[in-house]
């Protein structure tokens, strides 16, 4: 099943339990992708530097 037909089963059981529909597939991607982005960065400049950094 891909994320097409899940989407329309998911807001086919929401309508008959009165629910609200689930997000479209994708909506989030930009910003779960940013998420991520900002997370390594964030990694990335509390990781100590220099020659030091791995004694």
């Amino acid at each position: 099943m891909d994320a097409i037909q899940q989407q329309m089963l998911d807001s086919y059981r929401a309508a008959r339990l009165g629910e609200d529909p689930p997000p479209l597939p994708g909506r989030h991607d930009w910003a779960t992708l940013r998420t991520i982005r900002d997370h390594w960065r964030a990694r990335r400049a509390a990781r100590p530097s220099g020659p030091s950094a791995g004694n």
